[in-house]
Order: C-alpha cells, then sequence, then structure tokens
C-alpha cells in the first residue's frame, strides 16, 4: 500500500508556516510515502515563487502543482525549466513552461504520477481538460507509473464530479482544488478511484478564501476595489490522505484532514495508529 498526502492550497505565510511547523509529523503520523501540495496561493495569496518553493520542498513536500494563479509572480517561469517537481495545469496552451505532469519515485519505491489540469467552467478558456486529461494519463503510463493522482483545479463542483466519473477506475483520485473550501463528499468511487470536490485551504480561515475579510466585506458593501492582504487568523490545514494498492493502481481510502497547529503539535507526540 502507498499512502499519499495531498494538501490544499497553501495561502501566504499562514499556510506555509503549518507546513514548517507540522508536516514531519503529519507525514509520520499516516506514515506518508509521497507528499503532493498545491501551492498557487503560497506567496502573500497570489502566485509562487522559487524562495518559496524551495522553502516548501525543504519541508517535505516532494510535488507541487498549480492553477490560474500560476503566473502571477514572473520570476517563477523559468524555475519550471530547471525543477520538473514543480508542475502547471496541463492543459495550458502549447509552448506554455513546463509540464502538466510528474512521475516521482515515492519513498516506500513505489512509482507515482501527479498530473495538474485546470476547469474551463467561470475559469479562463483553455484546451478540453477531459481530452487532455487521458493524454497525460497514458504519458505517465508510458514511463512506468504504477499509481496516478490527478488534481483538478476547478470552479464549478459539477465539473469537478465530472471530472471523478471520467476518470473513475483508470486513476488512485481525482481531487478538486480552487475554491478553498473543503467539501464533505470524500469517497470511493465504484471503480476504485478516491475522489473529493475539494480538498480545502491550508491558511487563515477567520477569513474570506484567506483574504483579510474586513477588505472583502466592504468590497461587497462599496463596489470600490481593496487591497487584498493576506488574513493571519486561525491557521488550518487541509488536506487528504489517500491509500493506494500499487498492483492495481486503485484507492483503498480516502481520509479527511482539518487541522489547527494545535493538531499538529499533538501529532507529533502522538504514537502512530495501524493502517
Amino acid at each position: 500500500m502507498t499512502n499519499l498526502l495531498f494538501i490544499g492550497d497553501i495561502v501566504g505565510r499562514p499556510g506555509r508556516d503549518l507546513l514548517r511547523k507540522g508536516l514531519a509529523a503529519l507525514a509520520s503520523h499516516h506514515n506518508i510515502d509521497l507528499v503532493i501540495a498545491n501551492v498557487e496561493n503560497a506567496a502573500a495569496g497570489f502566485g509562487v515563487t522559487p524562495d518559496i518553493a524551495h522553502e516548501l520542498f525543504e519541508y517535505g513536500v516532494h510535488v507541487m502543482t498549480g492553477g490560474n494563479h500560476t503566473w502571477d509572480k514572473k520570476e517563477i517561469i523559468p524555475y519550471f525549466a530547471k525543477q520538473p517537481r514543480m508542475i502547471r495545469p496541463a492543459n495550458l496552451p502549447e509552448g506554455a513552461p513546463g509540464l502538466g505532469r510528474y512521475v516521482a519515485r515515492a519513498e516506500n519505491g513505489v512509482s507515482v504520477a501527479v498530473i495538474n489540469a485546470m476547469g474551463r467552467v467561470f475559469m479562463t478558456p483553455l484546451d478540453d481538460p477531459f481530452r487532455v486529461v487521458l493524454n497525460e494519463i497514458e504519458a505517465v503510463k508510458a514511463a512506468g507509473a504504477q499509481v496516478i493522482f490527478v488534481d483538478f483545479h476547478a470552479e464549478a463542483t459539477s465539473e469537478k464530479s465530472a471530472m471523478g466519473w471520467h476518470l473513475d477506475g483508470q486513476v488512485a483520485a481525482v481531487v478538486g482544488t480552487h475554491t478553498h473550501v473543503q467539501t464533505a463528499d470524500d469517497r470511493i468511487l465504484p471503480k476504485g478511484t478516491a475522489y473529493i470536490t475539494d480538498v480545502g485551504m491550508t491558511g487563515p480561515h477567520d477569513s474570506v478564501i484567506g483574504v483579510d475579510r474586513a477588505a472583502i466585506v466592504h468590497r461587497f458593501l462599496s463596489a470600490m476595489p481593496q487591497r487584498f492582504e493576506t488574513a493571519t487568523e486561525n491557521p488550518r490545514l487541509n488536506a487528504v490522505v489517500v491509500r493506494a494498492d500499487e498492483a492495481t493502481g486503485r484507492a483503498l481510502g480516502i481520509t479527511r484532514l482539518n487541522l489547527s497547529l494545535q493538531d499538529l503539535e499533538t501529532l507529533a507526540v502522538t504514537p502512530v495508529a495501524a493502517v
């Protein structure tokens, strides 16, 4: 069995600090073989920089995914040429830097592919993710992937649900990102694919999806532009643990996590439960 930890959208310094203080204990507690994280909001809520990516790798993230904010920090663009573990949506236009897939060697030696794709409903018009993701699956299987994990960065619940059904039985997991609100529909689909509509946000939860709530409320009340600052209160880590069978490539289980810093600190001194 291969245990995969996927961390929902990391937002700003509060999100990064949660990983700095608690990722090692979390990974140890759940016997994690590979850590994947969506990092497109890791730099003050908008984009990611090379320095921040390096910081997150140092904390224990193995593969990073993106979305519609991938290019917000221009200095990240050349980084894709030298760091294949940083991936971006596979259905971006041809010629975009980087790739939408990466095949990693997990701690237990299993070959795990991570694929990133982005939705089109209420989002920037891109190539068809339902078709592109099938091409990506073929590519990673040809590269020897035993387990395949898909981060589908999309707005509409219907589009995410459709992608889950589209890939059921073909991949170990389809998890949604982007909305920053964790959904309670984690389950194993009939043909063996773990699914959740949105993993949620790793960052300040006493906010409006990570942004200082006073500025957002004022904007709704006044319809006037506001400066958006990353909030700081009530940092929480949203994630899922997916247990996959490398022999079949299917999921054996999915566990949804919603943890405070205190919860993470408690894990550091809690015996690992039998799996």
